[in-house]
């Protein structure tokens, strides 16, 4: 009798999750919709595959051996509800709902953020009801990312404030031609409070507002406001361009005395991002903002979840500080999403440091407490209109929300601090702790 021989499974799309070493794969988890008439089995191999080695059909070059180095693998996948013996027919249940989780060997992608995105991600994407809602890296492809450069400790080092919250204002309005008059409003944003001011994403290196008139004199009114505060304040330039630009901007603002960049991350694109926060050359905190990701997560069967979009993606690029929307102003997103992004800024994540989460959109200072409640201190607090739309001017419209975060920072409700301090009481009568500010 011949000696049994296994079947050599390491070439099948498929594996036991205690089957694999972690080290070697970046697992993601999606969740989808297909015809009932579809079985949930069939989907998982059918995506790994598309994502790896093949495609529609066999190909005579994908052999065992190019399978057993490079294919994606099936750890998991289940019909929600997890039906067991019996489910709905297809009049009751058209469409089936399902979860999966695929293992895409790091071999594929390593030390690479856009194969990594096009590998996870890329045909699948445009495959029907199928959003990604999240991806576990390994160590060994962490390895190679140098993440935020400063980080939360490194940007609390440089504006020396160990615990409070800091308060970023936007130039408002958002997109304006240079002239003098706008230092007054960055000058008396700053002696008000601001620790970080930034540039709307909207402006940036136009020849109707260039770096050359707006870096130079904005950092004047930085070096007079401290004078006047004791405080030092991080103006984040806004260096989005043409690519053949993009870097040459962020010589020529640190050249011109920027303390920080800001940089619209997602429509530059990712390996961007990383690229200038890894330059040796960039010496100042980055700042990245957010616009157009609605495009790439706001579906709830499409795209690619928050989290990872507004979060993780960033973080892992080089970000300090990432803009992502609060459920309490003008922005459309649901409280456990906006904690999620802000876990992702900040939990452990093996050699990459933590970032600044900084909630935005309509924040007023009447929406502080709930800022800070919902995810403690180790966060930048955005606000443009809120400060800007004080009735008493952006130096009124700062000291107020410093004076709700002081409050906060004291457990004394807003309501109660707000009859002794003008600032926080005029706001609070105009917003209230509802009312956004655009």
């Amino acid at each position: 009798m011949s000696e049994y021989e296994p079947p050599d499974l390491m070439a099948e799309p498929w594996a036991l999750p205690d089957g694999i070493d972690f080290e070697d794969y970046i697992i993601g988890t999606y969740i989808g919709m297909v015809d009932a008439n579809i079985n949930v089995d069939l989907i998982g191999p059918a995506l790994a595959i598309e994502q790896s080695t093949g495609t529609w059909t066999p190909v005579p070059a994908e052999t065992p051996e190019v399978r057993k180095k490079h294919v994606a693998r099936v750890l998991w996948a289940t019909q929600l509800p997890d039906y067991e013996f019996e489910r709905p027919g297809k009049k009751e249940e058209p469409k089936r709902t399902y979860a999966i989780s695929i293992a895409f060997p790091v071999i594929n992608m390593a030390n690479q953020i856009a194969m990594m995105l096009t590998a996870t991600f890329g045909n699948i994407s445009m495959g029907g009801d199928l959003k990604m809602v999240d991806l576990r890296f390994p160590k060994s492809y962490l390895k190679d990312f140098k993440g935020p450069k400063f980080g939360i400790e490194g940007v609390r080092k440089r504006l020396n404030i160990p615990k409070r919250p800091l308060l970023n204002n936007m130039i408002k309005p958002c997109v304006y031609t240079w002239n003098d008059s706008f230092r007054e409003l960055f000058f008396d944003a700053a002696v008000g409070g601001c620790d970080v001011i930034k540039d709307d994403e909207l402006l940036a290196n136009q020849n109707f507002n260039t770096l050359e008139q707006r870096v130079p004199a904005y950092m004047e009114e930085v070096d007079k406001a401290k004078e006047e505060s004791g405080e030092d304040t991080l103006f984040t330039v806004n260096i989005t361009d043409n690519l053949e630009n993009f870097f040459e901007n962020a010589d020529k603002a640190q050249e011109l005395g920027a303390n920080a960049l800001m940089v619209n991350y997602l429509v530059m694109g990712l390996p961007v991002l990383r690229k200038l926060s890894s330059d040796p050359s960039v010496k100042v905190p980055i700042l990245a903002h957010m616009d157009y990701a609605g495009a790439m997560y706001m579906s709830p069967w499409h795209g690619v979840s928050s989290h990872l979009i507004l979060a993780k993606f960033a973080r892992l690029c080089g970000a300090d500080i990432v803009v992502h929307p609060a459920p309490y102003g003008k922005a459309s997103v649901i409280s456990e999403k906006f904690t999620r992004v802000a876990r992702n800024c900040r939990f452990p994540m093996a050699n990459i440091k933590p970032m600044f989460p900084m909630p935005s959109g309509g924040i007023t200072a009447g929406m502080v407490d709930k800022c800070m409640k919902t995810l403690g201190n180790d966060i930048v607090i955005g606000s443009g209109g809120g400060i800007h739309a004080h009735p008493d001017g952006p130096r009124s419209g700062a000291m107020a929300f410093r004076q709700a975060i002081d409050a906060t920072m004291e457990n004394i409700p807003l309501a109660k601090y707000a009859k002794d301090h003008r600032e926080l009481g005029v706001a609070m009568g105009l917003w209230g702790a509802k009312k956004t500010a655009i």
